[in-house]
């Protein structure tokens, strides 16, 4: 009942950028925490970024300073602004929210995913 949907993936260059968005839809009565992991071939999903409904943030230490998680609560939107791209941020970038339905049911949801690939 409740759906994720990642957008803003691509190619792009070494020192580019790109802006992710998530858009959450469905039955939801509250989001809470919303955040980015990626994936790489050969290596484990990690945590990338996230951010609490009142907007306190964590990121993973090789993106701090270069990326940005933010929200957008009244549109059910989740972004993360990339700067200054590195090849090893090439990776299956997956949004997940922690989400209370409207049945009150809390549950995290994972979306399909959007590849971002950085070229040297």
């Amino acid at each position: 009942q409740v759906q994720l949907v990642e957008s803003g993936g691509g190619l792009v260059q070494a020192g580019g950028s790109l802006r992710l968005s998530c858009l959450a839809s469905g039955s939801i009565f509250s989001l809470n925490v919303m955040g980015w992991y990626r994936q790489a071939p050969g290596k484990q999903r990690e945590l990338v970024a996230d951010i609490t409904r009142g907007g306190a943030t964590n990121y993973k230490d090789s993106v701090k300073g270069r990326f940005t998680i933010s929200r957008d609560n009244p549109k059910n939107t989740v972004y993360l602004q990339m700067n200054n791209l590195k090849p090893e941020d090439t990776a299956v970038y997956y949004c997940k929210t922690r989400v209370m339905d409207t049945s009150l049911v809390p549950s995290d949801y994972w979306g399909r995913g959007t590849q971002v690939t950085v070229s040297s």
